[in-house]
């Protein structure tokens, strides 16, 4: 493949990367959407709260396992059909939501989890083949940002209709069908598979699942895995699934202005991964921006739980989501920890490690303070304590951190 050549597939991957952008902003509306309809959610399959929440949360089951499968399926056949396949069960999994009965909830979920774990994986695959090494973390940042868009979307925007009154099932048919339409763009614009993968590579002669063996056996990548889903876990769990609830019920504060309070950590995220990316890439170095990051994430939890007068719920939520974009930076580590030929696997591991981490700990936070959401009578402590849980995990994030290397001064790591 001649340079001029070359030069032309990175044209048409930037351009994919955009339609991707799309899919991803979809795959976040689509995850932060249920906290906003809850009761109707739970009316809808015949449960309670508690039990809705968990099947919710069957989403990280799906998300955090087909990313492994994600990151082999770009790296083997390439982003035209990864992406595709992906948008395409991500739309089924919607449609499956309009059905009133527990067991679509939990396959529509499931469905939904699957779809989505090919978004972000697909947008970084093809930023890699469209972006220069130097700009890569502010691409992988604004990739991030335009789905914490999407999250925000999911509560700002959808909040409202259902206050209005939108029907549930009319909700999940229109962003089915649309999300099903992106899936096709897809698959018309992403350049195939023979542009993917150079012809003289031997890379096709290895395994299945060769990629990861290399992935996994560098502790590095656990690191960044670890870090991320840390970071992650206090937007995911708390910001997209429980703070409507807890801000309603802990604070006492109307629908409209618990929904967002909670919309303005994925917000947030929209100004802080682009930002934070922008930084690290300037700097090159990539620890300094992570660590600080997560510290002024603890602040900004500091200060809503025990300093609430100083700021209005909304303002600290908000800065939470800008600091908490420090959760992208490992995955631009993990790409510089790794070989140029595991690049799809070395994302998918991350998305796998990382929503692992979500999938532990949801239940874990639903058992220790979910359930004592209606039953605590002093509401400020449980607020407190709950978001102490996460206080502990950015902590823990950091002090893993310090176990890193740095690899944003151009360092090759020998593997």
């Amino acid at each position: 493949m001649d340079i001029n050549e070359t030069k032309s597939y990175t044209k048409y991957y930037v351009i994919a990367w955009v339609f991707g952008l799309l899919f991803y902003f979809l795959d976040y509306v689509i995850r932060s959407a249920p906290a906003v309809m809850l009761p109707e959610l739970a009316q809808s399959f015949s449960v309670n709260e508690i039990r809705l929440v968990t099947i919710v949360g069957t989403y990280y089951y799906t998300y955090s396992t087909c990313s492994l499968i994600a990151g082999i399926a770009l790296d083997r056949f390439g982003a035209k059909y990864s992406l595709f396949t992906g948008a395409l069960i991500l739309g089924i999994g919607c449609l499956l939501f309009m059905i009133s009965s527990q067991f679509s909830g939990v396959t529509g979920r499931l469905f939904q989890g699957a779809g989505c774990a090919f978004a972000f994986p697909g947008c970084v695959y093809l930023a890699s083949k469209g972006f220069s090494a130097k700009s890569l973390a502010t691409a992988i940042g604004f990739t991030q940002c335009l789905g914490m868009l999407g999250g925000s979307a999911g509560q700002f925007v959808v909040g409202p209709l259902i206050e209005k009154g939108m029907n549930i099932p009319t909700f999940w048919l229109s962003i089915g069908i649309f999300t099903i339409i992106v899936a096709f763009g897809l698959w018309f614009i992403t350049p195939a598979n023979r542009a993917d993968q150079k012809p003289e590579s031997n890379e096709k002669k290895q395994g299945l699942l060769d990629p990861y063996k290399i992935v996994f056996s560098n502790p590095q990548s656990w690191f960044c895995g670890i870090i991320s889903g840390l970071l992650f876990a206090p937007t995911t769990i708390f910001a997209m699934t429980w703070a409507v609830d807890f801000f309603q019920k802990d604070r006492a504060l109307d629908f409209h202005t618990a929904t967002i309070s909670s919309a303005m950590v994925a917000f947030g995220w929209v100004f802080g991964c682009p930002l934070l990316g922008y930084i690290t890439d300037k700097l090159k170095k990539r620890k300094p921006v992570l660590v600080a990051g997560a510290l002024l994430m603890i602040v900004a939890l500091v200060q809503l739980l025990y300093f609430p007068e100083l700021l209005p719920a909304k303002f600290s939520m908000f800065l939470l989501g800008v600091a908490s974009g420090a959760a992208m930076i490992p995955y631009s580590i993990i790409k510089e920890s790794n070989p140029d030929h595991v690049k799809g696997s070395a994302t998918g591991a991350i998305n796998f490690i990382t929503f692992g981490v979500t999938t532990l700990l949801s239940p874990l936070f639903s058992r220790l303070f979910g359930r004592t959401l209606n039953d605590t009578l002093d509401k400020t402590l449980h607020f407190q304590q709950a978001g102490l849980f996460w206080v502990v995990g950015i902590s823990i994030a950091i002090l893993v951190s310090f176990m890193l290397k740095e690899t944003g001064e151009g360092k090759t790591i020998n593997l």
